[in-house]
């Protein structure tokens, strides 16, 4: 490009650049597991599948908070998080905008732990330890497909990225 030709370029004014940029909805949920290679899983009284522990982040909110926060809200439990586990993208649906969905490491949890909870939300039905070859049987597909690369890299620590569940590499 000669010098001067960018004057001939119609840029947006920045507040109208900024408008228009795109928005993506994110999520932030917490894989709790024991020992016996079971997941916790949390039945929501306004939707058909079980979950996570997670949920929405809101504005101006950063996505480990909103784990933090829902783990507290949702099931009373205060701990320090783990790294994340898995970064996902998600398409966009004919309901739901396209989206980044995280899953940080909770960490351990024992029956007798899940079995002290007092569940205050009036969101949560019920809580289980579910077998991770049932998780699927239980959750979206989405989530199932997450869950699973989740696990897979839970015991090293490392992060996945994935699109719609699937795992990728770059």
């Amino acid at each position: 490009m000669a010098a001067g030709s960018l004057a001939a370029v119609d840029l947006l004014p920045f507040d109208d650049y900024v408008r228009s940029l795109n928005r993506k909805r994110m999520s932030a949920g917490v894989l709790l597991r024991d020992g016996d290679r079971r997941v916790l899983l949390i039945q929501p009284s306004y939707k058909p599948h079980w979950d996570i522990p997670g949920g929405a982040v809101d504005a101006e909110e950063a996505p480990w908070t909103t784990a933090v926060r829902e783990l507290r809200e949702e099931l009373g439990i205060v701990r320090t998080l783990g790294p994340p586990l898995v970064i996902d993208h998600i398409r966009s649906d004919p309901r739901m905008p396209e989206g980044i969905a995280f899953i940080f490491d909770g960490g351990l949890i024992d029956q007798a732990d899940v079995d002290a909870l007092d569940l205050t939300d009036p969101e949560i039905l019920s809580v289980d330890l579910v077998p991770v070859d049932q998780v699927a049987t239980k959750v979206k597909p989405s989530l199932a497909r997450r869950l699973s690369v989740a696990w897979s890299v839970v015991a090293t620590g490392n992060l996945a990225l994935c699109n719609d569940g699937e795992r990728i590499t770059l």
